[in-house]
């Protein structure tokens, strides 16, 4: 599903139009962003969690040269399915 697609379901099921729609999603977007970016961890109740992990810095590998380089410490986004989203998804 496309982002304009989720748009259009968006719209359709809660009867808004696919302006505010547009609006809507952007500003739920936004929102899991700047919390993350906080390191705020985000629940949604039956639907999942997003939330941010650090990785540690490690030795990796050039495939080409097979020099040994440094990959640094970086976060990075994650999700975590709650449980009705899984058994949803297994039926």
């Amino acid at each position: 599903m496309t982002k304009n697609e989720l748009i259009s379901a968006i719209a359709e099921k809660s009867g808004m139009t696919k302006k505010d729609a547009e609006k809507a999603l952007a500003a739920v977007v936004d929102t899991l962003t700047e919390a993350m970016v906080k390191g705020d961890k985000v629940s949604l109740a039956g639907f999942g969690a997003f939330e941010t992990k650090t990785r540690e810095a490690r030795i990796g590998r050039n495939p080409k040269t097979k020099e040994a380089i440094e990959i640094p410490a970086t976060r990075v986004p994650v999700f975590k399915a709650g449980t009705a989203l899984k058994a949803s998804v297994a039926k």
